[in-house]
């Protein structure tokens, strides 16, 4: 089959003929779709640092999946052969206090598909029969290869209660709009996101995800509050950009007792404001990936009432194409890009 693997531990990514890999106990092999881009696929293309220090090669990329079970394992109940299902790409051990606890997205012992173990950018790709989630209502495959980043959006805007509250959200990437969109679907009443990307600002927009959207370098976030009729400052913070003066500028922009969910994740050291959170009385939590599988159900739950995140994937490239579609990912002016794995150019 084919499969675009992280063959050497060197800057770039190749399309090779690989074995499909066997289907075990408890295991779901699936003919695979469509995948997305991620930024963790990035880093692994660049090399960069953190994908130095994470990733063993040869591996197979891609966690954001999409396609119809092809075969079960024994032991395996819980889908048929031909369900379209979605994959959730981190495995847990299952017997930790977290996991015995209905916790499992705190598992210390967490392995990632496509980091850790070969994923998605394949033709074929097997999980744990655990680890998948079945549409049992028509989706589009290229909305379900995303439900994993939806996820990510899901778990942030819904941390806290957003129902007439002011939402900030800083970083206006695919999740940063899809966490508009879910604070938008659950009632807040202003929502404001920042980035330095016009297309991406234009694209919140288009959705209707947001009451302003704002590029920090020609507007002001006070200015906007301002003419929002916003006295004391935002309710809740949806950190989305991984990047420092964000943050900072999210914090000094907080209202009293307001609080921050941080998703993103910064390349460097952030200097935080401690003395503002503190007299600020603001709460601050960090997410990681999905509530398993709780977020879940609140996904197809949105989607099934109504919440439209289609317009957020932008590009569509043949997974023959993979170049030019991680170029265009890289690139900042687009949604999200999906690989179709159905056709070739």
């Amino acid at each position: 089959m084919k499969a675009l693997v992280k063959a050497e531990a060197a800057p770039g990514l190749w399309l090779k003929d690989v074995p499909e890999p066997p289907t075990g106990a408890g295991e779901v092999r699936i003919r695979v779709l469509r995948t997305g881009i991620c930024g963790t696929d990035l880093h692994v293309r660049s090399w960069d640092p953190w994908a130095q220090g994470a990733v063993r090669t040869p591996v197979t990329l891609g966690h954001e999946i999409a396609g119809r079970v092809e075969e079960i394992g024994t032991g395996v109940d819980t889908v048929d052969v031909g369900d379209l299902v979605s994959v959730e790409g981190h495995i847990v051990c299952g017997r930790c206090r977290w996991c015995l606890g209905g916790r499992r997205q705190l598992c210390p012992h967490t392995v990632s598909v496509g980091i850790d173990r070969d994923g998605g950018f394949a033709e074929v790709v097997v999980v744990p029969t655990t680890n998948v989630w079945r549409h049992p209502k028509p989706i589009d495959p290229d909305v379900a290869a995303i439900f994993d980043p939806f996820g990510n959006a899901v778990h942030s805007a819904l941390a806290f209660e957003v129902l007439g509250e002011d939402v900030l959200v800083t970083g206006a990437g695919p999740i940063g709009i899809m966490a508009a969109s879910v604070a938008r679907h659950a009632g807040a009443r202003n929502i404001v996101i920042t980035d330095l990307s016009p297309e991406r600002l234009a694209l919140a927009e288009s959705m209707g995800a947001v009451t302003r959207a704002i590029d920090v370098r020609t507007a002001n976030l006070r200015d906007v509050m301002a003419e929002l009729g916003m006295v004391e400052g935002f309710d809740v913070g949806l950190e989305m950009s991984g990047a420092a003066p964000a943050l900072q500028s999210m914090i000094s922009s907080m209202a009293h007792g307001g609080k921050i969910a941080l998703l993103g994740l910064p390349s460097t050291s952030v200097e935080f404001q401690w003395d503002r959170v503190i007299r600020s009385m603001l709460t601050v939590k960090g997410i990681f990936g999905r509530e398993m599988f709780e977020t879940w159900y609140a996904m197809s739950v949105l989607v099934g009432a109504g919440l439209d995140i289609s317009p957020v994937i932008t590009h569509r490239f043949p997974y023959t194409d993979f170049d030019e579609a991680f170029d265009t990912a890289a690139s900042g002016h687009c949604g999200k890009v999906v690989l179709d794995w159905e056709v070739a150019s």
